[in-house]
């Protein structure tokens, strides 16, 4: 008789969440929701909607939205647009992405320039305006946005500034 092995061998790194913090491991359990966002510029201004219901109601945010089984983060931009929106949006380059951890989720946000083609007609009766870098600060966005909106303003950004030399 041979003794029993474990039904599965240990994973190469299952000690290295064993020194992690308890709100780590909660953070790793939350679930994972992939959003696109679109940048659209016109004559210096950008284009943000208000969310009128669920999840972050009340605040501003560039358009866009959650990614489908299947689709790749150009499809959900011009589909998001298009529903929202009404327009058809040509997907540019990813200026960034920021992962922001909310209490009940992760949120992995792709931020893409855009343009449109069109007259912005919201779909959803959600509000939408044109504003420029320096009136971002009038309107109150999610925490996920700030480093776009301080790239996009031409403000230094938070995690590259460097203590003052010293004396």
């Amino acid at each position: 008789v041979h003794p029993a092995q474990p039904a599965l061998p240990p994973l190469p790194h299952e000690g290295l969440l064993q020194g992690l913090p308890p709100y780590s491991r909660q953070i790793m359990d939350l679930p994972t929701v992939e959003v696109a966002a679109a940048v659209i510029e016109a004559g210096g201004r950008y284009l943000v909607t208000r969310r009128t219901k669920g999840h972050l109601e009340g605040l501003w945010e560039f358009p866009g939205g959650k990614v489908r089984p299947g689709e790749t983060l150009p499809e959900c931009l011009r589909r998001e647009i298009k529903e929202e929106l009404g327009v058809e949006v040509s997907v540019g380059e990813k200026i960034e992405t920021v992962t922001w951890h909310y209490p009940e989720r992760t949120v992995v946000l792709h931020f893409f320039r855009c343009r449109h083609a069109g007259e912005i007609a919201p779909q959803e009766g959600q509000p939408f305006a044109w504003v420029a870098p320096e009136e971002f600060d009038r309107y109150q966005f999610p925490p996920a946005d700030t480093s776009l909106i301080a790239r996009l303003s031409g403000a230094p950004r938070a995690r590259s500034r460097r203590p003052p030399p010293a004396p």
